[in-house]
């Protein structure tokens, strides 16, 4: 993990195209935001698109924006997510989700940074910082031919690996105090305690949902718990097991 910290430092201030990499729940848009707090446009707006909630129709408006009479709907002119994103860095969360025509578009936009609205004829130059980031393999969503080759090495020119929770059970001890100190503050309680039996079972478990699963499981424990408890290791196996049959439900 300290080799992934180094790295992201001197990505961050290179401000270069980065390409993030993980499983689901393993911090990716928080370590897109560290880039960009790191760098030289920390003091512009973070601007982050979800591609898997991007509208095959209407693609091209949300990220490039729109003038009025575009297209059926447009009462008026729009500012894509690009363009709010000129000065700043735009996260592209789950590239691995855009459509091919997104891709396009997109590629085209990384070649020659302008921008042009659905429906106009002009285009100008944004200053964007593109940092994405995805779960799937897009290397082999490129052999699949699911994925453009040619936008992967666009993006593809530094790759941050987040390994999964459970590959870094060192980790865990920080992330628990953390979560738990967090959530005592935004309910106004003393912070729960846990013993070295409760931590050991916490650096056991495998963590499917990663840092997210475990976020959620210290915002649970503080709820339930009156301020000041101590978690001992059958409490803690309690409330995993309860955790994964709501998930298995």
């Amino acid at each position: 993990l300290e080799a992934l910290i180094r790295s992201a430092q001197i990505a961050a201030a290179a401000d270069i195209t980065v390409l993030i990499h993980g499983e689901t729940g393993t911090g990716k848009e928080l370590l897109a935001k560290a880039l960009h707090d790191a760098s030289p446009r920390a003091g512009h707006d973070l601007v982050t698109v979800n591609c898997a909630a991007l509208s095959q129709q209407l693609i091209e408006s949300q990220l490039f924006g729109h003038v009025k009479g575009a297209f059926s709907g447009a009462i008026g002119d729009s500012t894509g997510y690009i363009e709010a994103a000129d000065h700043s860095t735009l996260f592209l969360d789950e590239i691995g989700e855009l459509t091919l025509q997104g891709q396009a578009r997109l590629l085209r936009f990384l070649e020659t940074g302008e921008c042009q609205k659905v429906g106009s004829a002009e285009t100008h130059h944004v200053d964007v910082r593109v940092i994405a980031a995805t779960h799937r393999n897009i290397r082999q969503m490129v052999d699949e031919g699911e994925f453009r080759e040619d936008l992967y090495y666009r993006l593809n020119v530094v790759t941050l690996d987040l390994p999964p929770l459970r590959a870094r059970p060192g980790d865990i001890p920080y992330l628990v105090r953390h979560f738990i100190r967090e959530q005592a503050d935004k309910q106004g309680k003393p912070a729960l305690q846990l013993d070295k039996g409760a931590m050991k079972r916490l650096q056991q478990h495998d963590w499917p949902g990663n840092v997210r699963q475990l976020k959620n499981l210290c915002a649970r424990l503080v709820t339930l718990n009156p301020g000041g408890t101590s978690m001992s290791a059958d409490r803690i196996s309690e409330e995993l097991a309860m955790q994964s049959s709501s998930l298995d439900s």
